[in-house]
């Protein structure tokens, strides 16, 4: 199984209108990326592709902006870190040994 397969079911909430984006964009990256052993090990590649990606670390709390991810509306471009962390992130965890 490929990474990538855990991002085929997009959340239904996003935090800020970047995050979309940057689900896809990591999505993409991890396109022929095996999964790992285990769920610890997936959250640290995730993390890992996520700073690649933001070029911020997921352990700070400030919103950011992206300006790839710019499509519109004032909140258009930015990445809200407290959603990564509290719901995209364990979500796809939690999709880690599903079939």
């Amino acid at each position: 199984m490929k990474i990538s397969e855990i991002f085929e079911n997009e959340p239904t909430q996003w935090g800020l209108r970047g995050d979309p984006f940057l689900w896809r964009e990591l999505k993409e990256t991890l396109t022929a990326v095996d999964m790992p052993a285990t769920p610890s090990e997936l959250q640290a590649l995730i993390e890992a592709e996520y700073e690649n990606a933001t070029g911020h670390s997921i352990s700070e709390q400030k919103l950011f902006f992206i300006e790839r991810f710019c499509s519109h509306g004032m909140s258009s471009g930015g990445i809200s870190p407290d959603f990564w962390v509290a719901k995209a992130i364990p979500l796809l965890v939690s999709r880690h040994a599903k079939p």
